[in-house]
C-alpha cells in the first residue's frame, strides 16, 4: 500500500495569466498564456509527494468526461496510485478557471461537479491498510462527505493505526467550526491557512488558533501564512518559520504544496523545525512557476534549495 493516501477533492485547473481586469461584456481581453493543469487540494497534495518522492495513492471522483480523462492520465504519469478513484455518471469533473494577477495572486470561478457527489460509500477502506499518513484535502467543499461522514471515515482510518491529516479550504457558506467540529478529535495534524483558521475559531493571532484547536483534542496545528512563513503548535512545542526569499510567479497550490513537504518531513521523522522549514521550501519553489505543482522539485532539489535560498528576516506578532 502506499505511504500516503490522499483523499479529497480532484479539479481541472484552466490557468490564464496576467489577468490584471476582468473583460467588459462583450470585450476580449488577451493573456500571455491559458494552461491546462490537474487542480484541487487531493491531486495537488499527491502530486507534490509524488514529485517529491513519495509513494502516495489518491481517493477521489471525477466525471466521465475530458477532464476527467485529463485529471486522471496526469495523475498516472506523475507517478500517483490512481487505482481508487472514482468516476460519476451524472456530474462532469469539477473544474476551475484560476486568473493570475501579475502580483502572483489569483482569483478563481470554480465548478464543483464531481466533488459534490463524492460520498462515504465512495471509499474503499482497504485503501488504508498499511498506509502511514491520511490526508484529507479540501474540507468544506467535499458537501457529501464533509461534517459527520468524514468523522467516520477518519475514525475507521485511525483504527488502521494511520496518522490522520486534514486540510481545509475556504468556506463560502460560513459553516465553519459547525461544520469542522466532528472531525476534530480523529486529528492529529491541522493544516489550514491563517485566513481560514481565523474564521473556524473566532481568533485573531497564531497562539490563540492553535489553543482553540488544541483544546478541541488535535494533536498538532499547522498555519500557512504565506507571505509571513508557517506556524507550528503542538502541546510541547512552539516554532515560528520565516519564508524563503523567492520571485512569485504563481501562488496556485502553494498551500498544498506546503501540506507535501510538512507530511514529507512526518515520514522522515524529522524534527518539527526541519519540517516546517522544508514545507516553507516546497512551498517557495511552487510558487515560481506557473501550475499547482510545476515548481514543486525532488527531496534531493529542495534540500539544496533550503542551503542556497534564505530566509526572510522578519518576525510576527504570535499573540
Amino acid at each position: 500500500m502506499s505511504e500516503v493516501v490522499c483523499v479529497g477533492i480532484l479539479v481541472a485547473d484552466i490557468v490564464a495569466k496576467p489577468v490584471s481586469q476582468y473583460p467588459e461584456k462583450g470585450r476580449l481581453v488577451l493573456v500571455d498564456t491559458i494552461e491546462l493543469h490537474t487542480g484541487g487540494c487531493a491531486s495537488n497534495t499527491a502530486v507534490s509527494l509524488a514529485k517529491i518522492g513519495v509513494d502516495t495513492a489518491v481517493v477521489g471522483k471525477v466525471g466521465r468526461d475530458a477532464f476527467g480523462d485529463f485529471v486522471i492520465d496526469t495523475l498516472r504519469k506523475q507517478g500517483v496510485n490512481i487505482k481508487w478513484i472514482k468516476r460519476d455518471e451524472e456530474a462532469l469533473t469539477s473544474a476551475t478557471q484560476v486568473f493570475v494577477h501579475p502580483d502572483g495572486e489569483r482569483s478563481f470561478i470554480h465548478y464543483i461537479g464531481a466533488n459534490a457527489n463524492f460520498r462515504e460509500e465512495d471509499v474503499d477502506i482497504s485503501v488504508f491498510e498499511g498506509t502511514r499518513i491520511v490526508h484529507y484535502a479540501g474540507y468544506f467543499v467535499l458537501s457529501s462527505l464533509d461534517g459527520e461522514p468524514c468523522a467516520r471515515l477518519l475514525k475507521k482510518a485511525k483504527e488502521f493505526g494511520a496518522f490522520i491529516s486534514l486540510d481545509t479550504v475556504w468556506d463560502s457558506k460560513g459553516r465553519w467550526m459547525s461544520l469542522l467540529e466532528p472531525v476534530l478529535p480523529y486529528l492529529d495534524l491541522i493544516i489550514p491557512s491563517i485566513e481560514e483558521a481565523r474564521m473556524i475559531t473566532g481568533k485573531e493571532k497564531p497562539r490563540e488558533i492553535a489553543r482553540v484547536f488544541l483544546d478541541k483534542g488535535v494533536g498538532m496545528v499547522v498555519l500557512k501564512m504565506g507571505s509571513k512563513g508557517s506556524y507550528v503548535r503542538t502541546k510541547d512545542e512552539e516554532i515560528y518559520m520565516p519564508k524563503f526569499e523567492v520571485t512569485p510567479v504563481d501562488a496556485v497550490g502553494a498551500g498544498d504544496a506546503f501540506a507535501a513537504g510538512f507530511i514529507t518531513g512526518l515520514l522522515k521523522g524529522w524534527d518539527l523545525e526541519m519540517t516546517a522549514k522544508f514545507a516553507n521550501a516546497v512551498g517557495a519553489l511552487c510558487v515560481t512557476a506557473i501550475g499547482a505543482t510545476t515548481g514543486v522539485r525532488s527531496l534531493e532539489e529542495t534540500l539544496k534549495f533550503m542551503e542556497s535560498t534564505p530566509l526572510a528576516k522578519e518576525s510576527i506578532d504570535l499573540g
